[in-house]
């Protein structure tokens, strides 16, 4: 091939990849292999086309080629620690950050993004050294600070928290660094035990982050009805043939409990966590439009609900390299869509998750979101609504889909854990293992705000936490009203 030619189908496989159509793309980079020598950005995209499919393992082997031809490339690096992370090579991962972090030693996000990877695998410690050693080099950069406090108990008198107390009355600190420090200083004020102060960092935190990410609760009330309208059909059946992935969603409101159940599912030896993957919902709406613009359920024959079970399952089988077995989902917005589950995942099985609604308001409020992804969470009066929306959804849910959802109460799970757990690992279509009731055993890593809580057993301390901040949850409590809270 000469130059020209070889520019040509370089260019041609790209735009295919730009496309979505990986299987075009593949032969034309597979003929380059031979007249390029193997070139470093060849195997790069040829691990692209694996991803795409959701093979997992030929990206990393593409990858890893690519790695041979260029050690030193920032973007295959990052590719590579992406593709092990879903694959479970702790090790590797590490490595490879290291790698990174050697081209880029003066990089904050890249050692920052090395200790959340280590927080996620249970290595606190490992990822206490890395940030202390951050903060001590950029003592103004304050999310360090709330990184930090996440999974670590600074004790009183502890210099960073001096450091971060003398931060606070501060009056140039934007948006982003008093909404940073105050859930930092909160959560140092629960751990040495001085819950008086802890909403007095809290208030002006969420009030930050609400003028960065505002709530629009008229917009998310439509979105949720559109939904329904959508899928509102008299047959939830499936005319899809079953697939050999079993997913088990695992829904309910942020701080519910979601995690511990994942967890216990997931200590099955014929299970694995897939985590808030997100896949149901955003292919929902990628092939079926928007909640305002759907496609009405009873409109979708079986190529097309086929077409979505499998793309759903592609992208389930990159994110976890699940073999043909169950793989739980822990995505929040799943309960919007389980109509198009239910009918093009005939196998899937749906589990929410209740809570006292006191207990998730005080910690959807003391804890911090990626910006933009819960903006309810800043306002105390907007968590109220977002809960009763949400138990009218499932309520709404409930009657058409039957048996195959199974609802449970965190408080119960707590109180009884191995009769829930058996119940739980029932309603996921398994065998009763003990190993479910051991979870907190496993090395895996956990992606949510619970990777603290769920490296620990079972136990019933976590139960009303709210009692001690009863007067601070008045505006909750006020704008919950008369309804129930079981």
């Amino acid at each position: 091939m000469t130059p020209q030619e070889i520019r040509a189908a370089f260019q041609k496989a790209l735009a295919f990849l730009q496309s979505g159509q990986p299987d075009r793309a593949e032969p034309l980079l597979t003929a380059l292999l031979e007249p390029t020598q193997g070139a470093a950005e060849v195997h790069f995209h040829l691990s692209r086309v694996a991803e795409m499919r959701g093979e997992t393992g030929a990206q990393i082997d593409a990858l890893t080629e690519a790695l041979h031809k260029k050690p030193d490339e920032p973007a295959v690096l990052t590719a590579a620690i992406t593709a092990h992370s879903r694959h479970g090579d702790t090790a590797e991962v590490v490595a490879l950050y290291d790698r990174l972090i050697a081209l880029k030693p003066r990089d904050i996000g890249t050692r920052a993004d090395k200790a959340l990877y280590l927080q996620n695998t249970g290595d606190f410690e490992g990822a206490e050294k890395i940030l202390r050693r951050l903060i001590r080099q950029n003592p103004n950069e304050l999310e360090l600070y709330r990184m930090l406090s996440t999974v670590t108990k600074l004790p009183r008198g502890d210099a960073l928290v001096r450091q971060m107390r003398a931060f606070w009355p501060e009056k140039r600190l934007n948006d982003h660094g008093r909404m940073h420090l105050g859930f930092a200083l909160a959560k140092v004020s629960e751990d040495s035990g001085q819950t008086d102060k802890v909403f007095a960092f809290l208030r002006p935190a969420n009030a930050a982050q609400g003028r960065l990410a505002p709530f629009d609760a008229p917009a998310r009330d439509a979105e949720w009805r559109a939904f329904r309208a959508a899928q509102d059909v008299s047959d939830y059946s499936s005319p899809v043939a079953p697939l050999p992935q079993r997913p088990v969603f695992v829904t309910g409101l942020p701080r519910s409990g979601t995690t511990l159940v994942e967890q216990i599912i997931a200590a099955h030896s014929a299970a694995r966590a897939g985590g808030e993957m997100g896949h149901a919902l955003s292919q929902a709406v990628a092939q079926f439009g928007p909640a305002a613009r759907a496609k009405p359920l009873g409109s979708l024959g079986a190529e097309e609900l086929g077409a979505y079970a499998d793309r759903y399952t592609r992208l389930v089988r990159r994110d976890t390299g699940s073999a043909p077995g169950v793989v739980t989902d822990k995505s929040i917005q799943s309960h919007l869509v389980y109509g198009y589950i239910a009918r093009a995942l005939p196998e899937a099985r749906l589990i929410v998750v209740h809570r006292d609604p006191r207990d998730i308001a005080l910690s959807i409020y003391r804890n911090h979101f990626a910006l933009g992804t819960h903006r309810y969470a800043t306002d105390l009066a907007a968590i109220a609504g977002t809960i009763k929306r949400f138990r009218e959804n499932i309520d709404w849910w409930r009657p058409r889909l039957g048996d195959r959802l199974h609802e449970i109460r965190y408080e119960d799970l707590v109180s009884d854990p191995e009769s829930q757990a058996r119940a739980l690992i029932a309603a996921a279509g398994l065998e009763w293992e003990n190993a479910c009731l051991d979870f907190h055993k496993s090395k895996g890593a956990v992606k949510t705000l619970s990777l603290a809580q769920v490296r620990q057993p079972i136990h019933a301390g976590r139960r009303e936490a709210w009692r001690k901040y009863e007067a601070d949850l008045a505006p909750f409590i006020a704008a919950w009203g008369d309804d129930p809270w079981d």
